[in-house]
């Protein structure tokens, strides 16, 4: 897990355009199916950090959401590139790289993740079983930790299996700021 220092006032004026979260990235290799979830204190926001492609991973971009690096690291994905391939090569060029978030999931099971240093504490990513989860503005670590070990330890189909990921988050304390929307997508 990744934690820095706080908040960098510098950042403040466009804060209210991040995505600060927490999320699930994940896959059943029983079943080819692959997909995520998340959770934050602001509005609509699914249809912002996750992407799922059938066949290829998953993948969140949160903290100072890019939509483009998402879709840059399932392209990689589908040209053979494992998770971390994938995700190095989509944050490479980024000169606002220090203000994401991002885990890829693939559907190989090859997993990465990254957290820069602007997203406010607590921030961080695990890597567990078949699935990555990372937040920012967290409680604390234990919204990850309870996330991993309900994936990794709830059988049934992997929508449920998230879901009850999800939910663990949001009783360990999820983000601190409160709850206001959640998106959850599965593709098999």
């Amino acid at each position: 897990v990744h934690a820095a220092n706080g908040p960098d006032p510098d950042l403040d004026a466009d804060r209210d355009q991040w995505d600060n979260t927490f999320s699930i990235v994940a896959r059943d290799p029983a079943t080819g199916a692959v997909g995520g979830a998340v959770s934050t204190a602001r509005l609509s926001v699914g249809n912002r950090v996750l992407l799922v492609e059938f066949g290829l991973g998953a993948v969140a971009s949160q903290a100072n959401t890019n939509t483009v690096l998402a879709r840059d690291a399932i392209d990689r994905l589908r040209q053979g590139a494992t998770a971390a391939e994938a995700l190095d090569a989509a944050l490479l060029a980024d000169e606002k790289r220090e203000e994401r978030q991002l885990s890829v999931m693939s559907s190989k099971g090859t997993q990465a993740a990254f957290t820069g240093s602007k997203p406010d504490d607590f921030k961080g990513y695990i890597i567990g079983k078949d699935a990555v989860v990372a937040g920012n503005i967290l409680v604390g670590r234990e919204t990850l930790e309870a996330m991993v070990a309900a994936f990794e330890n709830t059988p049934g189909t992997l929508a449920d299996r998230i879901m009850t990921a999800l939910e663990a988050g949001q009783k360990a304390g999820g983000d601190r700021r409160g709850k206001i929307s959640a998106a959850i997508v599965v593709l098999n």
